[in-house]
């Protein structure tokens, strides 16, 4: 059985090297795309987080960064790589900070790193300076793609693993440390970072990571929570609520972006996350109650993608259209949707 799941997973590996070569400019719509600038992104480039305050965040400036690549838009991505850069690219490890307030000053009101943030931007930059021959793009994302390696990525008992942020989550930070949070695989981007950096495993990075969300999978309803803690076997991280939730949800759909179409991963998420199709659930993992139903398009297409990847079954006609509600779910809905589009229009 352990022969069989490494060669799954190096299918899956494989498999996504391919995606993430044939991924190209013009996957969003043009109108989807414009209704979420007009709703998410002010004139300076800045994209808005409106259930957060109305901060901005290194994730939100990458989120920004793909998605206008993948509706080829240029003058877009300039804008807002524009803010990015000049408000977000202030450390001097050639990382972002995470935070961005503009109800504060100075703005930047925690200068840690994010490093989902941080392998979003660099994999916009590298797909841009790529698609678009702008070598100064693809300067800036080699360079921050060694920085990632360099301060996020450590070896643990044998593995490779992503360390949320610099700061905080560490073996010498925490007595429960090192933290990893696997929704901070993206899993899309680590062939793209293999080819333009020689420094880190991305690819033994990535097959770890796959290796981590199923030995993560606990309680009743076998989903990995949130936050966990490395420093042994894998279990819920001390100070964090023990839950299925915001972050985790998102695992499957970089699985899926990234050509990672394993059942025995992926219908586990399915059954746990969304038994009925009717709701995305946040779960408790240890009595594995449901703690809130979530009902936007942006979350429900989620298992509706599991369900169309794994048995052709047709997308709901309510997640098949993108109408901005929340930022977060607005941009979980358009990056499903433009994996539609790209690979299995059958399921429309």
């Amino acid at each position: 059985m352990k022969r069989y799941g490494l060669a799954l997973t190096m299918l899956a590996i494989l498999c996504s090297t391919t995606m993430a070569q044939n991924l190209k400019a013009g996957q969003v719509r043009p109108d989807d795309w414009q209704a979420y600038k007009s709703r998410f992104i002010d004139e300076r480039g800045r994209v808005i987080d409106d259930a957060n305050g109305n901060i901005s965040h290194s994730e939100g400036q990458g989120y920004g960064l793909l998605l206008s690549y993948l509706a080829n838009n240029k003058a877009d991505f300039d804008l807002i790589w524009s803010f990015t850069r000049t408000e977000f690219l202030l450390r001097d490890d050639g990382l972002a900070v995470w935070k961005w307030d503009p109800n504060s000053k100075p703005h930047v009101t925690d200068s840690n790193n994010a490093s989902d943030g941080d392998i979003l931007i660099a994999y916009a930059l590298a797909l841009a300076g790529s698609g678009w021959n702008r070598n100064d793009l693809a300067a800036t994302a080699r360079t921050m793609v060694g920085a990632i390696g360099k301060a996020n990525v450590i070896e643990q008992q044998g593995r490779l693993l992503l360390l949320p942020a610099v700061t905080g989550f560490s073996e010498r930070d925490r007595e429960d440390g090192p933290l990893v949070n696997l929704s901070y695989w993206i899993f899309e981007a680590f062939p793209k970072f293999a080819s333009v950096d020689n420094t880190t495993d991305w690819t033994r990075l990535s097959k770890d990571g796959l290796s981590l969300i199923e030995a993560a999978r606990g309680g009743q309803r076998s989903l990995p929570a949130d936050w966990l803690s490395a420093k042994t076997t894998l279990r819920p991280a001390k100070g964090f609520k023990p839950e299925f939730g915001y972050n985790a949800l998102r695992i499957p759909l970089y699985m899926m972006r990234a050509g990672i179409a394993d059942a025995g991963q992926l219908r586990p998420l399915r059954q746990g996350m969304s038994p009925d199709g009717t709701g995305v659930a946040i779960v408790d993992i240890p009595s594995g109650s449901v703690t809130e139903t979530l009902h936007d398009p942006g979350y429900l297409i989620i298992p509706a993608l599991i369900d169309c990847v794994l048995d052709k079954k047709k997308l709901p006609a309510s997640v098949t259209s993108f109408r901005p509600t929340l930022y977060y779910p607005s941009t979980l809905h358009l990056l499903s949707l433009s994996f539609i589009y790209s690979q299995h229009s059958e399921c429309l």
